[in-house]
């Protein structure tokens, strides 16, 4: 998306913040489990595995407080600790806002237990083994689990360059 700069007459790309909150736990065994919800309903990646809570930073908001907000308002959790794990450049050509910066939290303590707060935009929230992720992850998510999994998540990621 583009936007008209009053004050030089050029037209400048508009960057669409979003955080997103992997919740992770200890599963059977010595692995790690992480909460995905599979999408339905949204005009965005429908019938994708996304993280469990995730969504645009509003006017005025943290990243971190977007975050929160959204593990309140998706799976109704509250007191959730986050831990910062990368934030992503990411363009897509053939959307109409292409340009974003992605926000990735980690979470590892919360209160309440999570569930579908919205199902007309979820139709399932399931934990998942890092070594049996679901098909098919939404691929910009994917590509931070990945690295998650491995041990190394980067302080920079890009995604469609």
């Amino acid at each position: 998306m583009t936007v008209h700069d009053p004050a030089t007459g050029a037209e400048r790309f508009v960057v669409v913040p979003a955080s997103y909150v992997f919740f992770l736990r200890a599963g059977p065994g010595a692995g790690t489990e992480v909460l995905l919800q599979l999408r339905r309903g949204t005009g965005y990646m429908d019938e994708h595995w996304a993280a469990a809570a995730a969504g645009h930073v509003e006017r005025g908001e943290t990243a971190e407080d977007a975050a929160r907000r959204e593990a309140a308002e998706e799976v109704d959790v509250t007191d959730v600790e986050l831990e910062f794990l990368t934030a992503m450049q990411r363009t897509a050509h053939d959307l109409p806002i292409d340009e974003r910066i992605d926000f990735f939290f980690a979470a590892r303590s919360w209160s309440g237990e999570p569930r579908i707060v919205e199902p007309g935009k979820c139709a399932d929230l399931r934990w998942f083994s890092y070594d049996a992720l679901p098909e098919p992850v939404v691929p910009h998510e994917r590509l931070v689990l990945d690295a998650l999994r491995a041990g190394t998540v980067p302080p920079l990621t890009h995604f469609g360059f």
